[in-house]
């Protein structure tokens, strides 16, 4: 009975340690430059977006934060950047141990790209890459470092 216990014990660890993985990406997070703070969140979907919730006050206008200047679609270039999601529909992939499928908005460009993450044993610092056509060798990789706001 005593063995039982332990076994039983020792799955339900393991699976509670499992379920957890996917959401390690969840939380705050520097860009790469750190001009903006990013808040990784899941959906009720299960897949995972961030959005912009600080950017340093260097980047501000007349006081002001930012606008989506660059955006391709007028209607939306007079948007603030604070706010702003531009990370979305990232999906878990147990067998890569990455987040697939998602997509990354780049207010720099007014370009959004496919994109996916992966995380090493640090879970402080988040890798992505922003790729085109399908290609994940033809594009652009950074680091997110986690922070607190």
């Amino acid at each position: 009975m005593k063995n039982l216990f332990i076994i039983f014990l020792i799955v339900f660890t393991g699976m509670q340690l499992s379920a957890q993985k996917p959401d390690r990406i969840t939380g705050i997070w520097w860009n790469d430059e750190k001009t903006s703070k990013i808040e990784i969140k899941k959906e009720a979907n299960g897949s995972y977006s961030g959005t912009i919730l600080y950017l340093i006050p260097e980047r501000y206008e007349n006081g002001q934060p930012p606008k989506d200047k660059k955006n391709p679609d007028p209607a939306l270039s007079e948007r603030t950047m604070l706010g702003l999601t531009i990370l979305t529909e990232l999906q878990y992939d147990r067998k890569s141990n990455e987040w697939t499928k998602g997509r990354i908005y780049d207010p720099k460009s007014g370009k959004t790209y496919d994109c996916f993450v992966w995380m090493k044993d640090n879970n402080d610092v988040l890798f992505m890459k922003g790729y085109v056509v399908g290609i994940r060798w033809l594009g652009r990789s950074t680091e997110w470092t986690r922070t607190t706001l």
